[in-house]
This record gives C-alpha cells, structure tokens and sequence, in this order.
C-alpha cells in the first residue's frame, strides 16, 4: 500500500481538513462523509467473521479462467456489526444530512418495530434483489436508493475485511491483467497513480486495490492509444478523468505525484463529483452507477 493513503480514523480525519481548505464548497459533504467512514473504520476493528475458503481444484480453475475469486453473493457479513453500525449511520444521516434525514429515522423506526430485518436487507443488496427493496419501498415507505445506501454502507467493513482475507489467494506471480476486481468481479470506482507513475484500481465494491496497465480501459479492455485520453484542470492538477472513445466510459483518478496530502480514495471519490457532472456533459458515462445521497 501506498505510504500516504489514509488507513486510520485519524488519517481519514487528517485527509478530510485538508480537502475542505482546497474545496470549501465540499464541507458539508465532506464533514457528512468523514462521519460516515470514520464510523466503517471503527467497526471494522470489531468485525468477526471466518475467513472465506476456496479449494485448490476451484482456485486452479479460476486462476486459469481469469475468474474472480467469488461473487458478491458470496460475501460473507458480521450481521451483529452491521446492524449496530446501521443504527449509528442513521443517527449521523438523521443529523447531518437534510435530504436523507426522514430516509434514516423511517428506518430506524422500522428496525425497532420490526418492519425491517437488518441482515435480510444486507442479503437482498448482495443478491441484487431489487424487488425486496421496491417492496419495502411500497410497505414500509423508505425509499429504495436510500435503504441501498445505508446497507451497504454498513456491510462496507465486512466486504473490505472478507477482500483482505481473499486477498492472500491471489498468485502475486501472475498480475491480474483484467479491468473487474479480482476478489469479487466488480468495476473499479476510482483509479490512483503512484508516485513512481504505476497506475492502481480499487474496487467499487468491496475497495480491493490492483496494479492495471496505464494505456487501458477496465470497462472494454481497449488498449488503443489513440482512443483512449484523460482530461484534467490546470487548477486541479491531482485529478483527471480517464475516458475511452471507444465504450464512451470515463473512471476518475489521482495522481499522487501532484500531491503530498494524505488520500482516502473513497474519499476522494465523493469529493469529485464535479468530475462526473464535466464528463457525463461531454457525453461519456460512469462505469458503476452513482448512488450517492
């Protein structure tokens, strides 16, 4: 890992300060979101899960395939850990965040009535079954993109803890040359660039990291130089957004070589939404869907 990513709630803190002074307009979103990751982080440490196995015949095969090590159904979630950090993201959107504010209380009111099963909303996002949540949408009144936010923000240190066990199945020998994460086959969200200029994907899901060619695009695997470019501001020279002419997708980056700050790169991804709204006028789309509050 890079020296200067944050991996602590005070680093993440630190990260936080230092991206307000450079965009005061981002404060309140900054100050909602550090709340929220440093609440993930502090969960993290109390996560007990056993580590996820997968057989020597079924490892083969999948280093041979090129395949992911699980799918995300496979995921494996402390129930105890995320309903408690459930609870406490509520109180911090309920406070902190206006238009997700009735979305936290309506939940919290339907966990203490037991209109909502926590752990049966986690194997809902899991499983991508969108109609559990339109159904919860029509009884219980909480809308379904705020309930998804919320879930997977509190399995998030579940997913980020089962893809550093996961991690130690990968053949360091072999570089993963594909643009899906290798732990559990998701688009990459965000995109760094080291100091030494090797180009890092993280994962939009469960925030694995993997080296990745730098002349690449992860969403069409095109390779061509002469469609794929990045723009960038003179006035933001740490960012850029990569896109591709040929699948029309952009993927937003760092550079850390233009910076000495520390970066949380979920951080960093909110903190860029500016990004997505220049590429998506110049008729280029994300490569995940934004589900933002």
């Amino acid at each position: 890992m890079t020296a200067n990513l944050a991996i602590t709630p005070q680093q993440i803190k630190q990260a936080v300060a230092a991206l307000k002074k450079l965009r005061p307009a981002y404060a309140d979103l900054l100050n909602f979101y550090e709340n929220i990751f440093v609440a993930q982080e502090d969960s993290k440490s109390q996560i007990n899960i056993d580590p996820i196995k997968i057989g020597e015949e079924t490892l083969a095969l999948k280093r041979k395939e090129k395949f992911s090590l699980i799918t995300i159904s496979e995921f494996v979630v402390d129930q105890k850990a995320s309903t408690a950090l459930l609870k406490q993201l509520c109180q911090i959107t309920e406070t902190a965040h206006n238009e997700m504010a009735e979305a936290a209380r309506n939940i919290q009111e339907a966990i203490a009535t037991g209109e909502l099963d926590p752990p049966a909303v986690s194997a809902a996002l899991l499983n991508t079954d969108d109609a559990y949540f339109k159904q919860i949408e029509k009884d219980v009144g909480i809308e379904k993109k705020a309930l998804a936010f919320m879930a997977y923000s509190s399995i998030k240190p579940s997913l980020v803890h089962c893809a550093e066990q996961l991690a130690a199945y990968l053949d360091s020998d072999d570089p993963w040359d594909k643009g899906f994460c290798p732990v559990c086959g998701s688009a990459p969200g965000f995109s760094l660039f080291e100091d030494e200029g090797n180009r890092v994907l993280f994962c939009g899901f469960c925030w694995h990291q993997w080296a990745a060619q730098r002349i690449y695009c992860p969403f069409c695997e095109n390779k061509d130089g002469k469609t794929l470019h990045y723009l960038f501001s003179q006035k933001e020279k740490n960012y850029r957004i990569d896109v591709c002419d040929s699948c029309k997708t952009y993927l937003k980056a760092i550079d850390q070589r233009n910076t000495d700050r520390i970066i949380y790169p979920p951080l960093e991804f909110v903190a860029s939404l500016h990004l997505d709204i220049k590429a998506q006028e110049m008729g280029f789309k994300s490569g995940i869907q934004l589900e933002l509050p």
